[in-house]
């Protein structure tokens, strides 16, 4: 076993898959005589060599209409978009190409592309580091939208995405890339896509929340059971498609749900999943539905970043009024 961290575990997945596959190609803004620029794609040019592992201009757009041209024709690219706020100008290609493909060819071709990326605030970055704007690829249909939360997840989410024929936004959270290790087997082994992980049981409220945010929610549920309420934590990691089922269940039993996420609340997954509990377990609901989200703004600069940031505190005031509700 191992001990790494998640952009280690990141690196240890790709160096596996790139072992046992030789059509798999890593490119992207600084990855490879840099190891990108946090360091995930480190050592792997010169493990696998230049034409496997390469840099690109820095022209989204290209670097992902270039990967739908490599899947559809035998390859699969893992390209790296720097950071969030920077695959807007990849949109296009994106919604218009590798998520239709295919629909659009019926069938005969397939877009298996991992675009990784890193995103969500907290290491006081400027304008356009610190987006989370998951729910703008969790809308569209023929896109899998996958966020790990722990290096072993990481890891392991990472070996099914490669190993699935369609193309997936892979969000990393960067704010927990170093926070700490976990002991990983480098076995390639893949956890299951679109499922919910239950992190912690519980019998009074469902938390539910993906990404960074897990470290806040489940030192909320860790206080909060000082306090005498038993929270029950899931990571929902796949956002698209959702493991409503597994929500369901959990909210069946507790009967109140808060939804935590760093994105904007307008808009977000946490509405999704809200509408979707309102749809189907609304006679099992004992409170109202909570979110507790970023704000409806741009990220604010770094001194004022926390400011905008989900906190405990804030997670554990919406379960103290969730369970005023009798």
């Amino acid at each position: 076993m191992n001990e790494w961290t998640m952009i280690e575990a990141i690196n240890h997945s790709l160096a596996y898959q790139m072992r046992n596959n030789q059509n798999i190609i890593v490119f992207g803004e600084d990855v490879g005589a840099n190891g990108g620029v946090f360091r995930a794609t480190d050592g792997l040019q010169s493990e696998f060599g230049e034409q496997r592992v390469f840099d690109t201009p820095l022209a989204e757009s290209a670097i992902v209409g270039m990967s739908i041209g490599m899947a559809t024709q035998g390859l699969l690219p893992i390209p790296e978009i720097q950071f969030m706020g920077f695959i807007y100008s990849a949109v296009d290609q994106i919604l218009s190409h590798a998520a239709r493909m295919r629909n659009r060819t019926r069938g005969r071709l397939t877009c298996p592309i991992v675009i990784r990326v890193p995103f969500g605030g907290g290491i006081h970055a400027p304008e356009h580091h610190s987006e989370s704007t998951e729910a703008i690829f969790a809308h569209i249909p023929g896109l899998r939208v996958v966020i790990p939360s722990s290096p072993s997840r990481a890891y392991g989410l990472l070996n099914a995405c490669i190993n699935n024929p369609d193309p997936v936004i892979f969000l990393e959270p960067k704010r927990i890339y170093r926070d700490g290790k976990q002991p990983i087997e480098d076995d390639g082994q893949a956890l299951p896509l679109d499922t919910c992980f239950v992190l912690r049981e519980g019998v009074d409220l469902t938390l539910i929340s993906w990404g960074a945010m897990i470290k806040e929610t489940l030192q909320a549920a860790e206080q909060l059971a000082g306090k005498g309420f038993d929270a029950e934590v899931i990571d929902l990691v796949t956002i698209k498609p959702l493991d409503i089922s597994s929500i369901i269940d959990s909210v069946n039993k507790t009967g109140r749900c808060i939804i935590i996420h760093e994105a904007a609340k307008t808009g977000g997954v946490g509405a999704e999943i809200a509408a979707l509990l309102a749809e189907k377990s609304i006679t099992s609901l004992l409170a109202p539905i909570q979110r507790v989200t970023g704000y409806d703004t741009v990220m604010p600069m770094f001194q004022n970043e926390h400011y905008y940031m989900p906190s405990t505190e804030r997670i554990i005031d919406a379960a103290i009024q969730s369970m005023e509700y009798k």
